[in-house]
């Protein structure tokens, strides 16, 4: 930067006088003032639920409420064993809490491992402060990657481009100068510079749009969507149901009012599917648990759920692949160039750029800047050019101009140097070409007629983990596409390192349609030079064939597709703009966490498709039991102590076992069809062999207590057919399986044995011939429902 005087400082591309109080920022006390009338940037950068409102979102739902009034109903009018529903209510509804509440305090301290610090400039030295800390006046430093966090001026601008289509829409870079206005949510794509915070708080221009966009939420999943539209049409099932068995069991039967009720009440709780809920918040609970023990912070929880669908991933080279470091291994002057000069030229553009990249990064690191050479104008590089350059003064009263960038782009596609190049890029290595021009930095075609100088060529470190990832992609049936804004030939070369196969295409040849894009996409596997337009167009493309895409990139390149794919993936080191867009962010930036992220979406969602259908066979079998008896005018034959025993030992139990297993395979779409094609045929079958139970024991038992026994006969036959479902859910087995279901078979057992336990439970079995009638009918309906699921199976599309 150019001195003038103490009083004042010169841009270094536009020389209009910045007053020395901005250029310096705002002192200390000036902070503190401001802190004083509360001009703070005050806008939380997360947003998780409080305690409070977990333990509402928990209790207070409808069907909490429902069982609640039923609950407190049985307390007066029938014994404790009646009213053990409500307890198990408690005890979930407190599991839930307690297990969401964990996942918020995992959320919150990895939000603030991976939070953003902005820098500013306060008393003349730039110092990284919190998103919270800023104060109105601030003077905020900004590079590529980087996002604007509040509204402001610009006040320094050194080639600085800004991206506003997250908020405007419009997707070319608009070039900021001092005096403009930047926008907080936008975020810079080449260049630096520093703004003034005019607006902070909830004042800024999409603070609230930010605040909501990172809220810690539940919701806007195909999962919890349909579980939602489930309990609609249970409720709507329950309501008339209900009121039938109301009327049959207090009024038709004329039976004491305290067992009507009780048996009223034990028709009308199993309808309802309360701990499907509840264990649908534990699974995505635990879920982020495991993850972030892993360092993988995810920012909304249905992104598990997505990355469980996902058949597509789009894979940036540098930063997933390859780590961000590069060496150079070789610099190869051209046209008889003196390697001597070359090696000052380097070192003066390094030192040109105040934030280069992992490229420049080497090349600073290999070849240290000539105090003589002094930088006139810069133009910081951009993946969109796919070059830098900058302009001298030697020191010895000559001047020039220089280009760094990509060959292919920079040379005549007949240049000798591209020759080389592409035999380089074979090996996988990177290469770079220095080139002189004399034009003027910015005028667009500066390239034109660039005069070749040398080759750079530089070797990326490959992620030791990323060939072993690749491979289990493969095995899980996972697309992975690869997709680089460098050169094809070399970034085919790496991914064939890593075991990755398959056709390599030059971006630049693609069709711009989106049939034929996708069409082409399909056939691909490497694409090279990439623009960040085109990665967006790439997704879309993808989308459009059915497929469910995931987007990796830490560059600010990637922004653009990340927010457009259906999961974005960053990585922690990545620049701010990228992790703000991202749904889940790996911040040991290890790309062999992915699988892990994979393989959690896939347990809880695979688990829950299954445990859903053993909740809603049952609500569809207390339905029909609850319709037969109002037709067949009868009394229903269970007290809500039975059906809390059957739940418990046939659902409840195994299904918080099952909802943690491991479980491999890909989500499937079209929740609701593929968990009622199982629940309806099961819950009716279910149903009807209970009845028909119930009616042989009515003609069979006669006298005192012989509906006692006609109860035990017919909870008979339902337990042994549920533990028939059971047993079809929790295949394939395995040791723990099959442990599981012999244990809650062994335990019925043990209540039918005990003589307490069947005082307790109001169960006994009476006799030999009915026992084992019931046991006949419940081979049989077991039989019918292995092969009806098995026609449901090749009959009924998932």
């Amino acid at each position: 930067m150019t001195h003038t005087d103490a009083g004042a400082e010169l841009d270094p591309v536009h020389p209009v006088p910045i007053p020395a109080r901005r250029a310096h920022g705002l002192s200390t006390a000036e902070v503190a003032e401001r802190v004083a009338r509360g001009e703070v940037n005050d806008v939380p950068v997360r947003s998780s639920r409080s305690l409070g409102e977990i333990v509402r979102a928990n209790v207070f739902t409808r069907f909490n409420a429902i069982i609640g009034v039923l609950w407190l109903i049985m307390l007066f009018v029938a014994p404790v064993q009646d009213s053990l529903f409500g307890y198990v209510i408690i005890a979930n509804t407190g599991i839930g809490v307690f297990q969401e509440w964990r996942a918020k305090k995992t959320l919150d301290s990895l939000a603030v491992i991976g939070e953003s610090k902005p820098t500013v400039r306060r008393d003349g030295a730039a110092v990284e402060v919190s998103t919270s800390e800023i104060v109105l006046g601030d003077l905020i430093e900004i590079g590529p990657g980087d996002k604007v966090v509040v509204d402001g001026e610009c006040v320094e601008a050194d080639g600085l481009e800004i991206d506003e289509s997250l908020l405007t829409g419009e997707a070319d870079p608009v070039v900021k100068r001092p005096g403009d206005a930047v926008m907080s949510g936008s975020f810079v794509v080449a260049g630096g510079g520093a703004f003034e915070a005019t607006k902070v708080g909830r004042e800024a221009y999409a603070a609230q749009l930010a605040e909501e966009a990172s809220r810690f939420t539940l919701v806007h999943s195909e999962l919890r969507t349909g579980i939602s539209t489930i309990l609609k049409y249970v409720t709507w099932m329950m309501i008339p149901t209900a009121i039938g068995l109301v009327i049959s069991q207090l009024v038709v039967k004329q039976h004491g009012f305290k067992d009507s009720i009780a048996r009223t009440v034990g028709g009308i709780v199993p309808m309802v599917p309360e701990g499907l809920v509840l264990l649908t918040s534990v699974a995505f609970a635990i879920g982020v648990i495991r993850l972030g023990r892993k360092q993988c912070l995810v920012q909304e929880l249905p992104a598990i759920e997505g990355l469980a669908r996902v058949d597509t991933v789009c894979l940036d080279k540098t930063g997933t692949l390859t780590e961000g470091g590069m060496d150079v291994t070789e610099l190869r002057p051209l046209g008889g160039a003196d390697e001597t000069y070359v090696r000052k030229v380097l070192g003066a553009l390094g030192e040109s750029d105040p934030r280069p990249n992992a490229s420049l990064q080497a090349i600073i690191t290999a070849y240290p800047d000539s105090e003589e050479w002094r930088c006139v104008e810069s133009l910081p590089f951009s993946s969109a050019r796919k070059y830098s350059g900058a302009s001298f003064s030697e020191g010895n009263g000559e001047s020039s101009t220089w280009l760094l960038g990509a060959p292919d782009v920079l040379l005549g596609a007949d240049d000798p140097a591209l020759a080389e190049t592409g035999r380089l890029n074979e090996q996988g290595l990177r290469v770079l070409l220095l080139a002189r021009v004399s034009g003027e930095l910015d005028d667009p075609g500066v390239a034109r007629g660039a005069s070749a100088t040398a080759l750079v060529v530089l070797e990326q470190r490959l992620r030791p983990d990323a060939a072993e990832t690749l491979a289990y992609f493969a095995e899980q049936d996972v697309q992975a596409k690869v997709i680089s804004g460098d050169n094809a030939v070399s970034v085919g070369a790496v991914a064939g390192k890593l075991g990755l196969s398959g056709q390599v295409v030059d971006a630049r040849q693609l069709p711009s349609d989106q049939g034929e894009m996708a069409k082409s996409l399909d056939e691909g596997t490497v694409f090279g030079r990439v623009t960040p337009q085109q990665k967006r167009d790439m997704v879309g493309a993808l989308q459009s064939r059915g497929h469910t895409v995931a987007m990796t990139g830490d560059g600010v390149n990637d922004v653009l597709a990340l927010k457009d794919a259906d999961i974005g993936v960053s990585m922690g080191s990545g620049s701010e703009a990228t992790r703000a867009v991202a749904q889940i962010v790996l911040l040991n930036n290890s790309f062999a966490t992915l699988p892990s992220v994979v393989a959690e979406g896939r347990r809880v969602i695979g688990n829950i498709t299954r445990v859903a259908t053993l909740f809603l066979v049952k609500t569809v079998y207390s339905v029909l039991l609850a319709v037969l008896v109002v037709c067949w005018r009868v009394e229903y034959p269970f007290l809500p102590r039975h059906l809390t025993l059957l739940s418990t030992l046939t659902i409840g139990i195994p299904a918080f076992f099952l909802a943690l297993a491991p479980n491999k395979e890909r989500a499937k779409p079209h929740f609701v069809r593929r968990v009622m094609r199982y629940s309806i045929p099961g819950g009716v079958i279910a149903g009807a062999a209970t009845f028909v139970t119930y009616l042989i024991a009515r003609h069979h038992y006669t006298g005192k207590g012989s509906l006692e026994a006609e109860t035990s006969a017919a909870t008979l036959t339902l337990f042994l057919i549920s533990m028939w479902v059971l047993a079809i859910i929790a295949r394939p087995y395995t040791w723990w399986r099959i442990t599981l279901v012999a244990s809650m078979g062994a335990a019925f057992v043990v209540v039918l044995v005990v003589p307490w336990l069947q005082h307790f439970f109001a169960l006994k079995l009476v006799g030999v011939t009915m026992p084992w009638v019931a046991v006949g009918i419940s081979g049989v309906a077991g039989v019918v429902l292995e092969l009806v699921w098995r026609l449901v199976d090749r009959r009924v599309p998932a």
